[in-house]
């Protein structure tokens, strides 16, 4: 999903030639035709959120300046660009002063008007970089600054928020990249302990022999080398909240100690003589199936049951690809800054390449990519040239390789089912009815177009396996209704081909 921009004026021809320009510029354009309307629109939350406003201020009813001074008393961090036919210094000082980024003048031409645009949108985005890096250093980081727009993403930012008001344990789920840590940090700067101290252990990064000691100290003398009193990350987060990632590489000898840890609300330090009483928040993390480890016997079932009170599963990169174009500006702004490097913004050739790359490493790999494309470049705009090891071919494009079986069903069903990017399988590929990663089989195994109820079918049967026979869920993604998506199941069984779900 590219940059929206908002277009507020009352003239519907300079209305409709700036909304052609926008459009040109490769962004998305809103138009309202007054700054009440302007106004409704940015603080409805049913609305498409907008990235820019260009606003003219001469308006009858709400003009420009006093949509200005509203979006300041909102606190709406919003770039704004205003335009007007009277082009005073007194307009444009008053403008300025009221918060606007920028000023043009009526008619605007497309190459003035993309240069602020741009320059408005990498201002936005280094100002929040900025705002999330002071506020990650203080411990105040919070699901504001979060870059998503995503709808998967914003159920796992409410489920986030309402966990924060409490004290619940919370397991965040996700590949590894997805950014498990940025959402701890956001569930402890939202709670009432965001000015206690925040821990991050990483279970998988420490010697078995030393798990204890680091999570509950050890007094001096305890063992070899212990020539210090350690007081251990339990009693470091009194008061806060220590996560625990990668979980799932905790030995079982230490499960035992944290299972204690976690009843008792105490701790007891190698060679200490008794236990210590502490108030700790505990939000745990893997890239693990843990119901998986515990029926291997890797991973303690009481354990489970007792930090899997409150799972948050985040989605990978791949099913999320809208955030992709405001993660990249975000990153690119950032990274530009830190480096001195003149890049100022991405090619729409770039840009569409990077949203159909799969991204197995998720969001630390599309940073990574960034970093080094904005090190690497010559110019002041990042072209495709400049991404030459974006981690494979475009989703779009995973036609002559082998299919990855999964052994359940990916995290959404746009990766088998993606609009126009639903690639043909070869006439070679023997039909599967299980999903497969990045593709739906068009071609049975006779080298013809299957019927198109057996793919509705493959279809249904994805979203029923993925949301885990949630009906309810399933029929509104596939935005159809409860009773269309029963009769399918039903006709599906009473014609003979395989079954879609235990019919009615």
């Amino acid at each position: 999903m590219v940059a929206t921009v908002l277009i507020a004026d009352d003239d519907a021809v300079q209305r409709r030639l700036v909304e052609n320009m926008v459009q040109r510029c490769g962004y998305d354009a809103v138009t309202v035709d007054s700054g009440d309307a302007a106004l409704a629109h940015l603080i409805d939350p049913d609305t498409k959120p907008v990235d820019a406003l260009v606003l003219d201020l001469v308006m009858p009813g709400l003009d420009g300046m006093g949509v200005l001074a509203k979006i300041r008393d909102l606190g709406l961090d919003l770039p704004v660009i205003v335009q007007t036919a009277h082009g005073g210094i007194d307009n444009v000082v008053s403008a300025m002063r009221a918060g606007a980024h920028d000023f043009v003048v009526k008619p605007v031409g497309i190459e003035r008007l993309q240069v602020s645009l741009r320059n408005a949108l990498n201002a936005s985005a280094l100002k929040g970089e900025l705002q999330r890096i002071r506020h990650r250093r203080e411990g105040k980081l919070t699901f504001a600054d979060i870059v998503t727009r995503s709808e998967t993403m914003n159920h796992v930012i409410a489920m986030g928020k309402k966990a924060a008001s409490s004290t619940i344990p919370v397991l965040i789920e996700g590949e590894s990249g997805v950014g498990k840590e940025l959402i701890a940090r956001a569930i402890h700067g939202s709670s009432e302990r965001s000015a206690k101290p925040f821990i991050t252990v990483n279970c998988g990064a420490i010697p078995d022999n030393l798990v204890e000691s680091l999570l509950f100290g050890h007094e001096k003398g305890a063992f070899t080398g212990a020539t210090e009193r350690h007081a251990g990350k339990f009693v470091e987060a009194n008061g806060g909240t220590l996560f625990l990632d990668e979980i799932s590489e905790l030995p079982l000898a230490a499960q035992v100690k944290l299972l204690r840890a976690l009843q008792q609300g105490e701790v007891e330090a190698v060679g200490g003589r008794k236990p210590v009483k502490v108030d700790v928040r505990i939000v745990s993390a893997t890239n693990r199936n843990l119901l998986n480890q515990v029926k291997a016997g890797a991973f303690r079932e009481d354990l489970f049951y007792r930090l899997h009170v409150l799972p948050l599963t985040i989605p990978p990169l791949r099913t999320r690809r809208e955030d992709i174009p405001h993660l990249v500006r975000h990153f690119m702004a950032r990274i530009a800054a830190e480096e001195n490097r003149p890049v100022t913004g991405v090619s729409g050739e770039a840009m569409s390449l990077l949203g159909q790359m799969p991204w197995p490493g998720n969001v630390r790999q599309l940073e990574n990519a960034v970093y080094r494309a904005v090190v690497m470049s010559d110019g002041g705009q990042l072209g495709p040239d400049d991404f030459p090891q974006t981690g494979g071919v475009p989703a779009a494009a995973m036609t002559d390789a082998e299919p990855v079986i999964l052994d359940s069903p990916p995290s959404s069903p746009t990766d088998v089912v993606s609009g126009a990017e639903i690639p043909i399988a070869p006439a070679s590929a023997p039909h599967r009815s299980a999903p497969v990663y990045g593709t739906l089989a068009m071609l049975g195994e006779d080298g013809e177009v299957r019927p198109l109820d057996d793919m509705e079918a493959e279809t249904i049967r994805f979203a029923i396996a993925h949301y885990r026979g949630q009906m309810s869920e399933v029929a509104r993604r596939l935005k159809i209704g409860r009773s269309t998506l029963y009769r399918k199941i039903d006709e599906a069984a009473a014609s003979g081909r395989e079954p879609i779900a235990p019919s009615r």
